[in-house]
């Protein structure tokens, strides 16, 4: 007889994204084979890593990741162990710790406790039903609302496959998901600085292929919670974005409008009269070229082409200028693409906006990021390139942001997402100092409001 897991879809996918996008096969579950240790060890023993999950009262559920070898009957090891806890319906709100574990397995009994010296420890008894019993530091650090003694549980134990078998790796996946969620809610409680305008304005700039494009679709789909895909993107020598665009975006949460918008640019090339004109950079910094401008190479952009060209408002300008380049041809670029880039920095530090470097198709993005998420670090990998772009445009090393787009991945990924949400955040900093920065006869007649302080936890 085939055995269904109690977890729904959302929720399997959930705990598999958890571990890295690693797989679950269910083996053991308490009310359909025999409601003992006996029979549960029989099954999962000598399975590889496993994922054991009470399902508990009040909806919540409980889980153990044990990355060693479930253990036999009779038995007690040491081992690496993630514990977590979500309540159902609402699985996003995970919490989670990575931990070193001692597991015993007695003929009825299944005692899991902590080696860290916190306490934490949970016991599964068989007898009369499988019945969990967690003490209150377990209740605390798991965020749980859960009676004192004895609390019924259905109990399922899977096989995960698929899994890097490195602690290291577990502990920052443990924690991965726990630090997307307050970057993303850091970034959903984003005002731009003073309130002088209601939305800031990134400009994405680079050369064809570097991936403006698929930023904006990776960007929106963190904020969205699935895959979109928006913004035409595609692997042409040629500029496939042929228009100038400004894209919102909107909250997956609340369907409210984010205070930033991300505009698209036609890509640059090295021709004279191919790609987008630079000579049309000061007219898109000024906030004169409209939504979906057909950008034509072999004729810029004329001075008062546009109505709005004589003193268009702040909220119409470029805030933001992110150069965004391809990781892995950062060294390979040509002087005539060099001198495009540099003339379009003087033409952005001239206009006094904030800028940043975005390099793109980071590889090992799960390496790119420190052990406790607060910062991107030069990995040996990436070291020469961010050493080439800070000198090629004179631009600070904290600003030289890393993404992995999302390009042919099915789901989200906790790591991935950090990174974007990092960048996205960078991005916002460089254009709250432009904003700060803006001499007074461009803010004299702005209403200033109470400036937010949300990133200051986080940075």
């Amino acid at each position: 007889m085939k055995v269904t897991t109690i977890l729904t879809w959302i929720e399997e996918k959930i705990l598999e994204k958890l571990l890295g996008n690693a797989s679950l096969t269910l083996l053991y579950q308490s009310s359909v084979h025999k409601n003992c240790v006996r029979e549960m060890t029989q099954k999962c023993s000598l399975q590889g890593s496993t994922m054991t999950v009470f399902h508990a009262e009040k909806d919540v559920v409980v889980g153990v990741f044990i990355l060693e070898d479930f253990p036999s009957l009779g038995s007690e090891k040491q081992c690496t162990c993630a514990w977590f806890s979500f309540k159902k319906n609402n699985s996003s709100g995970i919490s989670a710790l990575c931990l070193n574990t001692k597991v015993i397995v007695e003929s009825e009994e299944l005692i899991i406790f902590s080696l860290d010296g916190d306490g934490l420890s949970l016991g599964v008894n068989s007898l009369g039903g499988c019945t969990l019993s967690l003490n209150n530091t377990v209740m605390n650090e798991l965020e749980l609302n859960l009676g004192r003694g004895l609390i019924s549980v259905e109990c399922e134990i899977f096989r995960v496959d698929g899994i890097k078998k490195n602690p290291g790796f577990i502990r920052k996946m443990m924690t991965a998901e726990q630090h997307r969620g307050k970057l993303l809610s850091a970034l959903r409680a984003y005002k731009p600085y003073e309130g002088l305008v209601s939305e800031v304005r990134i400009l994405l700039v680079g050369p064809v292929g570097s991936g403006k494009s698929s930023f904006f679709n990776s960007v929106k789909s963190v904020f969205q919670g699935h895959l979109t895909r928006q913004a035409i993107v595609g692997s042409d020598e040629r500029s496939i974005t042929k228009q100038y665009r400004v894209y919102s975006i909107k909250d997956g949460k609340s369907g409210e409008t984010l205070p930033f918008m991300l505009c698209d640019s036609m890509g640059l090339e090295e021709g004279e009269e191919a790609g987008l004109c630079v000579d049309d950079i000061p007219h898109i910094l000024k906030g004169c070229v409209p939504d979906r401008y057909q950008f034509n190479p072999c004729e810029p952009i004329k001075p008062n082409r546009f109505p709005q060209d004589a003193s268009p408002p702040l909220k119409d300008r470029i805030h933001c200028v992110a150069f965004v380049l391809d990781i892995n041809s950062v060294n390979t670029l040509s002087d005539k693409m060099v001198a495009k880039l540099k003339k379009i920095r003087k033409d952005v530090v001239d206009s006094g906006i904030g800028y940043v470097a975005l390099l793109t198709n980071v590889e090992e993005y799960d390496e790119v990021l420190d052990d406790n998420f607060a910062n991107m670090t030069e990995t040996v990998t990436s070291l020469r390139q961010v050493q080439d772009v800070q000198t090629m445009l004179n631009i600070p090393i904290a600003n030289i942001l890393m993404v992995s787009n999302y390009a042919s991945e099915r789901r989200l990924e906790p790591v991935k997402d950090i990174l974007i949400f990092a960048a996205l955040r960078q991005m916002l900093r460089a254009a709250d100092d432009a904003l700060e920065d803006l001499p007074l006869e461009d803010t004299g007649n702005l209403v200033p409001l109470v400036h937010w302080g949300v990133w200051e936890s986080f940075s």
